[in-house]
């Protein structure tokens, strides 16, 4: 499996599951767009603060 979870950083610094099985993203002037293998799609304003591929993790902070 390719895919992997992506969290939402809060303000707190605490990780929170915003999208599961995240096979794409695609980066939108200043949005993200995730596409899971389930066809949901997701548009946030955030940048990639992580990647842990092995462990299929994905952290994403708000900006603005």
């Amino acid at each position: 499996m390719c895919e992997a979870n992506v969290y939402l950083i809060d303000e707190k610094g605490e990780e929170k599951l915003f999208l599961e099985s995240v096979d794409k993203i695609l980066p939108e002037e200043e949005n993200l767009v995730l596409e899971n293998i389930f066809g949901e799609r997701k548009i946030v304003k955030a940048k990639i603060k992580g990647m842990e591929l092995v462990d299929h993790r994905i952290l994403l902070e708000k900006i603005g």
